[in-house]
């Protein structure tokens, strides 16, 4: 089975192996306050660094999930409450977790403004031209940038915020049960301003062990490892960056001009909010339906909608652990399956 799902998504090949010599060579079963392990993990956190061009002044943090970071920045760098504008699903989910956490009375309470760059529920995204226009028009806040479906996958202007943050399970082309958790001096000096350090992952606890490439808890130790191989083996992110957008493009077209004749179209019209990474495609619910069970039945997964479109929407991951091969029998699958269910 080929999968597109948006995540969790591919894996990288290679992770089979780099899995298997993790287990044969006993690196799953260290001791994380080995000096072995605090090795990889110091591995891991410079291979992130150097293939994603994360400034020397940016810290790297290692945590759980993505949604575990929705909670560290709210917990530990949010004063007073934050402010979410939002396109989708996960936008709006962390707009509610938050608050439920920090809850919002007046708009202008608030200290940290907090953005999805790539809204996986619906195939948007904020360019860093928009990020740019964000962080002169709310200088004084903090901007914390949900990345999940984009990290690893395009290239960012680290500068334009002060926490990014991206499970692994898409771009990286890793298992899932890991994230990335990036933050700036000033995020960390608003951390010490506010001082919460009352649970296991508040940011300065995370800061002082990472400090020492050590976790506060028994972490994810296979996950820590394939982020290292996986980083030490993918192109720079320049290199990367081009091939996603060559793709997008590529898809995009191929919608536009090749399937004119079939029951579906782009679901975001707008050129300039059309994500990189996630192509959102639209249809009735009838033929939404029948091309995710023929496409199953042909060994392709594509993923299901989300939210409000779960069900006339079906979606494609482009990432970068997906074959130029791979995505060619998804467009032919397309180009032989859609007229079929124009007739019907």
């Amino acid at each position: 089975m080929i999968t597109f799902y948006p995540g969790p998504s591919k894996i990288y090949p290679q992770v089979a192996d780099y899995a298997a010599e993790a287990c044969r060579s006993g690196i799953v079963s260290m001791n994380h306050r080995s000096p072995e392990f605090m090795a990889i993990t110091e591995g891991a956190i410079r291979a992130v660094r150097e293939q994603l061009n994360v400034p020397d002044a940016y810290h790297i943090a290692l945590v759980s999930s993505a949604t575990e970071c929705w909670e560290i920045v709210a917990q530990s760098l949010t004063q007073q409450t934050s402010l979410h504008p939002y396109s989708g699903a996960f936008g709006k989910k962390w707009l509610e977790y938050a608050h439920r956490l920090k809850p919002m009375h007046q708009p202008d309470e608030a200290d940290v403004l907090c953005i999805v760059q790539n809204e996986t529920s619906n195939g948007t995204q904020v360019r860093m031209s928009v990020l740019a226009d964000f962080r002169r028009d709310f200088p004084d806040a903090l901007i914390a940038v949900d990345a999940v479906s984009s990290m690893a996958g395009i290239a960012f202007d680290w500068l334009l915020a002060d926490v990014w943050f991206a499970s692994v399970q898409k771009c990286f082309g890793l298992p899932a049960g890991l994230a990335v958790f990036i933050y700036s001096p000033r995020a960390l000096q608003r951390a010490k301003e506010i001082g919460e350090n009352a649970h296991y992952n508040s940011l300065l606890f995370l800061h002082e062990n990472f400090a020492k490439f050590q976790t506060p808890y028994t972490p994810n130790g296979l996950g820590i490892y394939l982020l290292k191989r996986v980083m030490e083996q993918v192109p720079p992110i320049a290199a990367v960056d081009a091939l996603t957008k060559r793709r997008a493009a590529a898809w995009y077209r191929f919608v536009e001009r090749e399937m004119t004749d079939s029951p579906f179209q782009l679901l975001v019209n707008d050129p300039s909010l059309r994500s990189d990474t996630v192509i959102a495609i639209e249809g009735s619910e009838t033929a939404i339906g029948a091309v995710k069970k023929a496409a199953k039945e042909a060994g392709l997964l594509l993923g299901n909608g989300y939210g409000d479109w779960k069900n006339t929407t079906f979606r494609i991951a482009n990432f970068p652990a997906i074959t130029d091969d791979e995505i060619e029998a998804l467009k032919e699958f397309l180009r032989g399956v859609t007229p079929k269910l124009q007739l019907r």
